[in-house]
């Protein structure tokens, strides 16, 4: 039975390999890139916009109340690290609506979600993880692990931000 950090690292490591397909694919701002592989780039971002918004939507159901409930620095934690995940939705959000051909701030987005992206997961991983191991058990780990998975089989697939809330669809 996985734990919560067997669920999350998995999703980290498939929005690190997304993002690294987006890194080593052609750019639009490469010049005549065929239109066949600017949809697919787009197709990739959409990948990503749908597996991040399921994840963070679990995430902030069960996994960020969780680090809360460990004290001032547990709420300090989720709050940064809630901030992150607002700032990459607006990022994503921007990126749900425009076309890579069309508009040069596609790749733009892609760069600086990539960035953010990476950042917020070494955070998490580095700052969350270790604060909420210390503190529940084995059994503990595996049930908020077993409501994670669960959570985001029924997540939504976008999120939208409405001042500071995220709201799925």
């Amino acid at each position: 039975m996985p734990d919560v950090f067997d669920v999350l690292g998995k999703d980290h490591d498939e929005v690190k390999a997304m993002l690294a397909r987006l890194e080593e694919g052609p750019k639009a701002t490469g010049g005549a890139v065929p239109a066949q592989e600017l949809a697919e780039r787009k197709r990739l971002v959409d990948e990503l916009i749908i597996e991040n918004s399921k994840h963070e939507a679990a995430e902030q159901q069960y996994f960020w109340p969780a680090v809360r409930n460990l004290g001032p620095d547990g709420d300090r934690i989720a709050g940064e690290a809630i901030d992150q995940e607002t700032r990459g939705e607006r990022v994503l959000d921007e990126l749900d609506k425009i076309n890579p051909r069309e508009h040069e701030r596609f790749e733009e987005l892609v760069a600086a979600f990539t960035s953010d992206a990476r950042a917020h997961i070494a955070f998490e991983e580095g700052h969350a993880w270790p604060l909420l191991r210390a503190a529940i058990t084995a059994e503990q780990s595996a049930k908020l692990g077993d409501r994670i998975a669960a959570a985001k089989k029924t997540a939504p697939t976008r999120l939208h931000i409405t001042g500071e809330r995220i709201h799925g669809s």
